[in-house]
């Protein structure tokens, strides 16, 4: 069994690997959304396809069966001796509208990339280790339209106007927790930020005396953070237990490189109009906004868990309004704000035991959610809401499973010329576990 552990470990890691450096070299999209345009693209929902399922929540959550990555305090519910990885997937699907002067615009777009990919392992009798990487923003997006010659000064002819973005910032995170008095888990994680975001503006003439201009961002970003969570455990009688938890994350001063670029084409040659290379530290005073939750669980045994969060993250003063490179060129106004977040999530399990029936041995999910976004689009709040089912699938022994989730939902509305998004997001869960560190006895 050791030996397939370690199989799928450095697979995943190879496919993680090659993933990451696809997206950034390629362009393979970690979400699109028109909305993303702004700052650092639009945060990543956090968790595994486990979390996912539940509508988002694992605060207070206390499973042993799952690396729950939302709270690292929640690293100590788990068996001592045993070995825990998961490796997720994400693909989404998703139709855009918007009414303009009263037409109506309509496309769709579907994506798809590696989620997620961590292990856990205990230390020392009541605590507990992780180590991990997640996507924490992406951007994606593209517009293009043309305007015709009779709007234009001149015997231009047509000029085509594109925009398009691409990129993720992707967090790797180590984390541990240790127990106290048997209720109180205490955990944190350090996290640290990286990766590449693309913002190009074009204009192409369709007369070819006319040069094309080519202008564009790139930001290359890194910085690095701390998380901290809390789980206190009461028991109630009757198998229930009641468990309240809490995370704070903290503000990120950003580094990195900010590079400003303008291009003029021509059929023969291009000229560097400009190339600025800006070094960021913290003196710019751009930075990643902190985040405060709290939850609360009830548990019924090994059989059913129901769980409400509720997330704060402030990314006022973040510096990005007016900064070049985040703050998004055109006509609209976009803004930092407070951002909120209310999950709520069910799971039930008819028997874990039951050797007839496979399906009464599946975890059956369900949840629920409502966001609000970091920033406000032309002072508008730009809100997102959604249902969400999930089933995991044992297989073989022990706690090995497959964690399938879908994702009914909306962002935006089409008040106010903005864009409504409505998608259908799925997510695959591979569960791994295993007992280590045992000393075999023989009689």
């Amino acid at each position: 069994m050791y030996r397939i552990i370690l199989r799928i470990f450095l697979l995943c890691t190879l496919l993680l690997c090659t993933s990451l450096a696809y997206s950034q070299e390629n362009g393979a999209y970690g979400s699109f959304s028109p909305y993303s345009i702004y700052g650092i693209g639009n945060l990543t929902k956090e968790g595994t396809a486990y979390n996912r399922s539940m509508g988002g929540v694992g605060i207070a959550n206390r499973s042993k069966r799952f690396i729950n990555i939302v709270n690292p305090a929640s690293l100590t519910a788990r068996d001592s001796l045993s070995f825990m990885a998961d490796f997720g997937l994400s693909e989404s699907n998703t139709i855009y509208r918007q009414n303009i002067d009263g037409n109506k615009l309509i496309s769709g777009n579907n994506t798809f990339n590696i989620h997620d990919f961590v292990i856990s392992f205990p230390i020392y009798k009541s605590s507990a280790f992780m180590v991990g990487i997640t996507p924490f923003s992406d951007i994606g997006y593209q517009f293009s339209s043309i305007i015709t010659d009779q709007d234009i000064v001149g015997n231009t002819g047509n000029v085509a106007l594109s925009n398009y973005g691409e990129g993720s910032i992707y967090q790797l995170f180590a984390g541990g927790a240790v127990t106290f008095w048997r209720r109180l888990s205490l955990g944190a994680e350090f996290i640290y930020y990286f990766g590449s975001l693309d913002k190009v503006y074009n204009m192409a003439f369709e007369d070819d005396s006319y040069r094309t201009d080519n202008n564009g961002y790139n930001l290359l970003l890194r910085g690095y953070t701390g998380k901290f969570g809390l789980q206190y455990e009461q028991p109630l009688g009757n198998n229930l237990s009641l468990t309240v938890g809490a995370t704070y994350r903290l503000r990120t001063n950003v580094r990195g490189r900010l590079t400003e670029y303008s291009y003029a084409n021509t059929s023969e040659i291009t000229d560097t109009l400009r190339n600025n290379v800006n070094h960021l530290d913290a003196a710019d005073g751009i930075k990643f906004g902190d985040e405060i939750g709290v939850g609360v669980s009830l548990k019924g045994g090994d059989k059913w868990n129901a769980e409400v969060n509720y997330l704060m993250s402030d990314w006022r003063n973040t510096g990005m309004e007016s900064r070049p490179g985040f703050s998004a060129d055109g006509s609209s106004v976009f803004t930092s704000t407070v951002s909120h977040s209310v999950r709520a999530g069910f799971e039930i399990v008819p028997n874990r035991n039951d050797i007839r029936y496979y399906l009464r041995r599946c975890a059956y999910r369900a949840g629920a959610y409502y966001d609000t976004s970091y920033y406000l689009f032309d002072g508008n709040v730009v809100n997102s809401f959604g249902i969400t089912l999930g089933v995991t699938l044992p297989v073989f022994r022990w706690y090995n499973g497959i964690t399938v989730g879908v994702d009914f939902g909306q962002r935006g509305s089409l008040r106010n010329s903005m864009v409504r998004e409505r998608y259908v997001s799925f997510s695959v869960g591979f569960n791994i576990h295993d007992l280590w560190f045992q000393k075999p006895r023989y009689n």
